[in-house]
């Protein structure tokens, strides 16, 4: 059970330190360090993901000298302190950090600064020493934490920040202005305790928190009780007023209408914030949002940009404000893109404008000039990025600046970093290096793909290869149950859900707007969902005959409209892939139902391919035969069915099949999915194409 504090209670931070955790942990400083890390990285409200620093410092026997020595552990570069883990940290001697002040000269050298950081590297497993290591090595306390509350980064982004701080803490809190990370501000921090020794912390301008304490456990509490302080005086100045950014100005949407608006609309933002290179999206409408964006100071301070340097690194330097109205009808996509276009158009040239303005002859080439973060007053904000997971925190960066801006405003007036500064942050060469030390995409990131049948065997299958190289992925299904144990077995930003009954337009059209809404569109359609009747002709219903017909290839036509419809929106081209059957092309006893259903999908498959060719949507098809193993269908009557016409038992199908194929193999699901990835990655220049995996039946040769 969690201990709760007994000296002090916490209305804005969770108090989250367990003690029998942490005593569980004995006298290990750096796992309770690393204990302390996760706590304060579990709540976007004290440091976003990748935010903000922590670290301890132990007494190590030298391998060298053996002598005692003081090492400093500290978060790695590129880091997060929410999941930060032994082999994310550094391991650095401390006095030979600090030696390095005998060399250092100037601002002008704190890019080689970070070089020489390794010649301090105490631990060989350490991870990549970040800017930020000196501002710990600098100061004297075992334990240290740099956070990025929003609550203090409201009060050091307020007009007269220093004093304002003064106001909240008295003496015993620091403040040093503005001031780029690196060597710099950590011989400032170093000379402000030297000026302070009293204090219990130091307030960056514009920038966050650095708080410590003796143990992991005083600084956490150090930490929450800093922050909370500044927590309260915001929501006093709040009250004081009586409303935040000015009001609200417009009338936000109920929630239902809200998300339909914006499943509508994700795919042509999509498209557009695409021009240099897809992306994927996310959607947010929290109340936090809805109070900004819906204010009348939404036009005044959304141009300001932020101000901590996490911020606008994920989000740019300002969002994109949308000229829509609230009720505006988006039925027209063709339109509503006639509409939007200019606004992009004009986003980007003033990035352009941005970029030359501030650049230095050392520069890294512009980057994307689309924006990031796009707001429809009334219905929500959208952000784009490479993935979901940049996307989604890209957000929530921005709700952080949200509440800085709305504290900021409260305390006196919110002021943002001058854009050369933050220039001089969004293109640092040091950034640049660590996105160019970034892995190679895979060959299906930024892609979004639904896959129908998904708690199947073979749907299975190939959303998990697809999730493997890189796309994320809508699984339906029309059993409830079955989906969402499948959905079970991905993380958080690689998949989502959407029961869903392919024989139902609606249904099917419900499981496209939850594309839209939680990636932002679809760009490869997997018509997966199916089932197998086998019996005689006598047998066989008109029932039957329907089921098939129904699933298989009505099922197909109301994807594809559907698929074709957010496809054009986007204006990036797409993939539907329907897994039909070798018993499409070769006749066989017992099968003229399934076998009419899944000819009926191949020749679809051959006449939309023609047709949507021109909007670079392609359309090809893969044959399975015999996938026994693992697959739904073969589970019951339709294996029985086999198996008579056969004339063996259902026990020797796998091996029955895989003897009549050339190659002799059993045909596997995973099997199909590779079939399903060549078509979407590989041979992205072919259409109207059949892939047979079967083994090899020289009887279902397409030519």
């Amino acid at each position: 059970m969690s201990s709760t504090p007994t000296t002090t209670r916490f209305n804005y931070v969770d108090y989250l330190w367990d003690d029998e955790a942490a005593a569980r942990l004995g006298d290990d400083q750096v796992a309770l360090f690393l204990y302390r890390s996760n706590i304060l990285g579990a709540d976007l409200r004290i440091t976003n993901y990748g935010g903000g620093n922590t670290s301890c410092k132990t007494i190590e026997r030298d391998p060298l000298t053996e002598q005692e020595v003081e090492v400093m552990w500290v978060k790695g570069s590129g880091g997060d302190i929410g999941t930060l883990t032994r082999s994310g940290i550094a391991g650095l001697y401390t006095e030979r950090l600090r030696d390095l002040k005998k060399v250092y000269g100037g601002l002008a050298d704190e890019d080689r600064m970070v070089g020489l950081f390794n010649h301090a590297i105490f631990d060989l497993d350490s991870k990549a020493p970040s800017i930020d290591t000196p501002l710990h090595g600098l100061l004297p306390f075992k334990h240290i934490d740099h956070l990025h509350p929003d609550a203090v980064i409201a009060v050091a982004a307020a007009e007269g920040s220093e004093e304002i701080t003064r106001e909240i803490w008295g003496d015993t809190i620091g403040w040093v202005p503005w001031q780029r990370p690196g060597f710099d501000l950590g011989l400032q921090l170093e000379r402000t305790l030297a000026e302070n020794p009293d204090i219990r912390g130091i307030v960056l301008g514009s920038h966050g928190l650095f708080t410590w304490g003796d143990t992991s456990y005083e600084c956490y509490m150090n930490s929450l009780e800093v922050i909370e302080m500044a927590s309260a005086y915001i929501e006093q100045k709040v009250k004081e007023q009586g409303t935040v950014f000015g009001g609200e100005k417009v009338k936000p949407l109920g929630k239902v209408e809200r998300r339909a608006k914006a499943a509508k609309l994700m795919p042509l933002l999509r498209g557009l914030a695409s021009s240099e290179a897809r992306m994927v999206g996310h959607f947010t409408d929290s109340d936090t949002v809805l109070q900004f964006i819906d204010s009348y100071d939404l036009q005044r301070l959304a141009p300001m940009g932020t101000s901590c340097p996490d911020h606008f690194l994920r989000t740019k330097i300002q969002p994109l404000v949308l000229d829509l109205q609230t009720q505006q009808d988006l039925s027209d996509p063709a339109q509503v893109l006639v509409q939007l276009q200019p606004a992009f158009a004009t986003y980007r040239e003033q990035y352009r404008q941005y970029y030359e303005s501030h650049k230095h002859p050392n520069s890294p080439a512009m980057r994307d000039p689309n924006p990031v973060v796009i707001i429809y007053p009334g219905v929500g904000m959208f952000t784009f990025a490479k993935n979901k997971q940049t996307a989604r925190v890209a957000s929530e960066f921005y709700v952080n600046a949200i509440n800085v801006m709305r504290g900021a405003e409260a305390i006196s007036a919110y002021t943002s970093l001058p854009r050369q500064e933050a220039f001089d942050i969004e293109y640092w060469l040091l950034e640049e290096a660590k996105l160019q030390r970034q892995p190679k995409e895979q060959p299906l990131s930024r892609k979004v793909a639904l896959v129908t049948g998904a708690g199947g065997g073979i749907g299975k299958a190939i959303a998990d290869k697809l999730v493997a190289e890189g796309a994320v992925v809508v699984l339906t299904d029309v059993a409830e149950e079955r989906l969402k144990e499948a959905y079970a077995t991905y993380g958080r930003d690689s998949a989502t859900y959407a029961v869903a009954d392919v024989t139902d337009s609606a249904s099917i059209a419900a499981a496209f707007d939850r594309a839209c809404l939680e990636f932002g569109g679809v760009d490869i359609v997997v018509h997966s969902a199916g089932l197998a009747i086998s019996k005689p002709l006598e047998e066989h219903t008109e029932k039957d005959w329907d089921l098939l017909q129904d699933v298989l290839v009505k099922g197909q036509f109301h994807l594809a409209q559907a698929a074709v419809g957010v496809m054009r929106g986007q204006g990036l081209g797409g993939d539907i892939i329907p897994i039909a059957s070798k018993n499409g092309l070769v006749s066989g006893p017992n099968n003229v139902a399934y076998g009419t259903a899944k000819a009926a999908q191949q020749h679809m498959a051959r006449l939309l391919a023609a047709e949507l060719g021109p909007d670079n949507i392609r359309v090809n098809t893969v044959n399975p035969d015999g996938v026994i193993i693992g697959s739904k269908i073969w589970e019951g009557a339709w294996a029985e069915g086999r198996a008579k016409a056969y004339g063996i038992t259902v026990e020797e199908l796998p091996a029955h099949y895989a003897k009549r194929n050339l190659l002799n193999e059993i045909i596997r699901p995973q099997d199909i999915a590779e079939g399903v990835f060549a078509l979407a990655a590989i041979l992205t220049k072919s259409t109207g194409n059949i892939i047979n995996v079967d083994g090899g039946m020289a009887t279902a040769f397409v030519r």
